[in-house]
Order: structure tokens, then C-alpha cells, then sequence
């Protein structure tokens, strides 16, 4: 039975590693210097296994930007999932982000630091919320390079990822004028937020003046995230910020971006995000 098992188990990691690009783009630090709290370890090496990453000690974007004749303006932070532990940056990361560069929509991956890591020191709100914040913050400085309107970033997460891009609709502030870092000048507030599959829901609340929201789930989910999803865009409606809502009934979690991959209702959620985007005004139609 070990023996049946080590087999699928290695089938299923090359099956997630062949979803990896080959050439990944050069990863840009989001601090000079190192993260606050974490400078004497930012030359650490991660560790990986291919697919999954973690010891992650020097936050970094990775950027897929189309070329300025194919740009549509937009842009997206991308948080992978992996329970706070590890970055899922297969089917929750990089292949997304080739499709977003390749529809005109800049995208980022975003590594950030790991709350629920073995040893680790580091927590949520403290630290990787330091690092989705300072992602939105560096992309908006350099926005005229990139092709990207500074008003129409967004971020999306997946799972452990989802609460990131929740936090930083829910609070975010408009940069210091005065900062000596012209980075830190910059505001933290996305102007949409896409949430597949997010945890924690419960921690979610919707006040008026925030992004407007579109959320993919699915229905055979934990029943804090299928039922949770459906409860935050009622939250949404009440406080009067534009949610769009969707459960696919034949997912449940993780299914993230695979291209040809089933369900295939699933799969068409970015195409879905598309939409929502040009209806909203944050995306030109092609």
C-alpha cells in the first residue's frame, strides 16, 4: 500500500511540476534592504520542491507584463495559497499569470512570508500583510514603466492567499507624502479584489467606499468558504459595494488555474473575471 501510494504521490508532483513555466521572470524584492524584521535573513535560500515554496525571508514580485502594444492598462497582485505554510505557485500562481500577460493584463506573483511555516516567527496581519501592502505600493511607483493606469490594480489571492487580498481591500491607507522612500508614498488600497476560494471568512466585514469584489468558489468547499462566500456578498450588497458571486457546483477547493483541466465550468473563471473587470470599468474591452 506505501509502495502504491509513494507512485500516485510522485505522479501528482510531476503532473503540478509540468504546470511550471520554464522560464520564470527575474523576481524583484519589494525592500532594497530586506523586510522590516526580516533583514538579516533575506539572503536566505527558499526552499522548493518544484512546485511549492517556502523559507520565504525576502518578499518578491515576479512580473508578467505584456508588451506596451498589447497592454490594456490593467494590472494584478497575484497571492498564491498553501495554508500560510508553503506558496502554491503552479496552478495558484505562475500559470495564472501567463494567461493574465497574455489577455493585455499585467500580472505579479507575489511571494510572501509564512505565518504558519514550521519555526516561523513571523504572523498574518504583522508580516504578510506588510508584504501585500508594500507589493501594491511598489507596483503603483513604477506603473508608468510597466504600461499599467495606477487606478486599475487589482489583487486576487487563492485560499491562505484569498485573506491576504481580503486584508488589504478591508484596510488600507493613502501612503506618506513625506516618506523618504517614494514607495511609501504611494497608497495601499486596490482598486478591485478578487478572492478565490479564500479562508477564514468569517474575519471578513464590508464597509462602503471599499473595492469592488468578485469572488469564485466552489460548492462542494468547506462549508466556512462555499456558505462563507455566499454570506460575504451579502455583506457586500449591504454596504453597498458592487460583488460579483461565483459558486461552481461541481468544485470543491484548490482548483485553481489549470488550463484544460476539469471542471471546466471552473476553469473559465478567469474569462469570468475578464468580464466583470470590463463591465466595472477597470478593464478596456478588446
Amino acid at each position: 500500500m506505501s509502495r502504491l501510494l509513494l507512485v500516485l504521490f510522485s505522479l501528482q508532483t510531476a503532473a503540478f511540476a509540468a504546470e511550471l513555466p520554464k522560464n520564470l521572470p527575474q523576481a524583484i524584492p519589494l525592500w532594497e534592504k530586506g523586510a522590516p524584521g526580516s533583514e538579516s535573513r533575506k539572503d536566505e535560500a527558499e526552499q522548493t520542491d518544484g512546485t511549492n515554496v517556502c523559507n520565504v525571508h525576502n518578499p518578491t514580485i515576479a512580473p508578467y507584463v505584456p508588451a506596451a502594444d498589447t497592454s490594456t492598462g490593467t494590472a494584478v497582485i497575484i497571492c498564491p495559497g498553501g495554508g500560510h505554510s508553503k506558496l502554491c505557485l503552479g496552478h495558484e500562481g505562475y500559470a495564472l499569470a501567463e494567461w493574465f500577460r497574455d489577455h493585455g493584463i499585467a500580472a505579479f506573483v507575489l511571494k510572501y512570508r509564512l505565518a504558519r511555516e514550521p519555526g516561523s516567527t513571523y504572523t498574518i496581519q504583522d508580516h504578510a500583510m506588510a508584504d501585500a501592502r508594500r507589493a501594491i505600493r511598489l507596483i503603483r511607483s513604477r506603473a508608468a514603466g510597466w504600461h499599467i493606469q495606477p487606478d486599475r490594480l487589482g489583487i486576487l489571492g487563492f485560499s491562505a492567499g484569498g485573506e491576504l487580498a481580503a486584508f488589504a481591500a478591508m484596510k488600507s491607507d493613502p501612503g506618506r507624502k513625506d516618506a523618504v522612500d517614494p514607495v511609501e508614498r504611494q497608497s495601499s488600497r486596490p482598486d478591485f479584489q478578487a478572492l478565490i476560494y479564500p479562508g477564514t471568512s468569517a474575519l471578513f466585514n464590508a464597509e462602503k467606499g471599499m473595492p469592488p469584489l468578485f469572488i469564485a468558489a466552489g460548492y462542494n468547499d468547506r462549508p466556512d468558504i462555499s456558505g462563507g462566500m455566499a454570506t460575504l456578498y451579502l455583506k457586500y450588497k449591504a454596504a453597498g459595494v458592487k460583488a460579483e458571486l461565483h459558486l461552481y457546483a461541481n468544485a470543491g477547493h484548490g482548483f485553481g488555474y489549470r488550463p484544460g483541466a476539469k471542471p471546466d465550468a471552473a476553469m473559465r473563471w478567469p474569462v469570468r473575471l475578464t468580464e466583470w473587470l470590463i463591465d466595472s470599468g477597470l478593464l478596456k474591452e478588446p
